[in-house]
């Protein structure tokens, strides 16, 4: 089966409602065939046609597999996926150029987004949800991507990792369970920072799917990752303005309104320019326990990031300092291994020093607390002393 003849099966099917219909197809394929297209052909030409006009194309099948998160497309013939194994070729392969061209143009479209020459990039969701969970969309078009189109989409699975299955999975040793355990249960504030695809998320979920189910988590986020197992886990997604741009609803407004629904946490979900601002603010609204996530080589490199992006927020570095001392309690840092095994690499404590703060280190795996160490004398102080707003008991 030409590709030829598949451009113009699809050239005589455009603009029409019959794209999706097989017995068009069919009959089309015939007739730009001149009536000698035989049974394999017009399989041949549907299969081909269904990649390009359903679903995500030749990708459909990577989606299909369950410990794939990404699926990353540099070139018609290079086509890459990261999951437990970490990040390695596959064997599928599109037409050409044209073909993943036409595809990131279709899933933006699906998106609601524009991508074309004008408008070389694109960051989004695919619409609804199926079994293999959301999927996030990201493409770029030459000539800024120089070597042609390049298309990544992000599969966010459905929660299934709570903090005992991450003991099993390696991600933590039972002396950091127990400490997690300790953590969500003393409403410590807490950062979970770490690099692209070291398991940030992952943590945070199974961090608040730990919280007391008698306890109202609100969580803001600007693309809506978080889906813990926790029957009272509301969240509020921001949204980007339109073409037109209209309709914009930032996170900052979003914290708003969080606060007018009577939360017992605050969640701020991932950090990654002006809306620290936000963050800081929701973590000091007198709900303890509250949590986010933020991109960082090191506990002890926090500060300086937050500082960072608090100047795209107009906060002054001393203002971010003070706040941050009061916010936050304590940083989780997640490490990828070689091997694509997540694990908590260590536990930091945000401590104050004159007018700056530091992230000093409290435990890493192996470690023993003893009752005099800083980690424990937080914990301890904090147990069975706070509250969730609305009187709620303390998990």
């Amino acid at each position: 089966m030409s590709a030829d003849l598949v451009d113009r099966v699809r050239a005589r099917l455009a603009g029409t409602d019959a794209a999706t219909d097989p017995r068009a197809v069919a009959d089309a394929v015939r007739a730009e065939a001149g009536g000698v297209a035989g049974h394999l052909d017009v399989l041949a030409a549907l299969k081909l046609l269904d990649d390009e006009l359903a679903g995500v194309g030749p990708l459909e099948k990577l989606l299909a597999t369950p410990e794939i998160t990404d699926i990353l497309v540099t070139g018609p013939d290079e086509v890459w996926v990261d999951g437990p194994d970490g990040l390695h070729r596959t064997d599928v392969r599109f037409e050409g150029e044209d073909a993943v061209r036409r595809l990131a143009q279709r899933l933006a479209l699906a998106a609601g987004r524009r991508l074309d020459d004008a408008q070389p990039f694109v960051d989004g969701w695919l619409p609804g949800s199926g079994p293999g969970g959301r999927i996030r969309l990201h493409a770029v078009l030459p000539p800024i991507s120089a070597d042609g189109t390049c298309l990544s989409l992000r599969v966010l699975r459905p929660a299934t990792h709570d903090l005992r299955s991450l003991r099993r999975l390696g991600t933590v040793d039972d002396a950091g369970l127990a400490l997690l355990e300790a953590l969500v249960k003393a409403r410590l504030a807490f950062l979970v920072s770490g690099a692209t695809g070291s398991g940030k998320s992952t943590l945070l979920g199974a961090l608040l799917g730990a919280v007391d189910p008698a306890e109202r988590v609100v969580c803001v986020e600007d693309v809506g990752e978080l889906q813990p197992d926790h029957p009272q886990f509301v969240r509020l997604v921001a949204r980007p303005p339109n073409v037109e741009g209209a309709g914009e609803v930032t996170l900052r407004e979003l914290v708003r309104q969080a606060l007018r629904m009577r939360p017992d946490r605050l969640v701020v979900g991932e950090v990654r320019g002006r809306e620290v601002v936000e963050l800081l603010t929701a973590l000091n609204t007198g709900h303890d326990g509250g949590a986010g996530t933020l991109h960082a080589n090191a506990p002890a490199e926090v500060p300086a990031r937050l500082e960072a992006l608090a100047a795209l927020g107009g906060l002054s570095r001393e203002a971010l300092h003070s706040q941050l001392a009061a916010a936050v309690q304590v940083v989780l840092h997640m490490r990828r291994e070689p091997s694509g095994r997540r694990v908590l690499a260590e536990i930091g404590l945000v401590r104050r020093r004159g007018d700056v703060v530091s992230v000093e280190p409290a435990w890493r795996p192996g470690e023993r607390l003893t009752r005099d160490s800083p980690l424990t004398l937080a914990l301890l102080s904090r147990r069975d002393t706070r509250t969730p707003s609305g009187g709620v008991a303390s998990c």
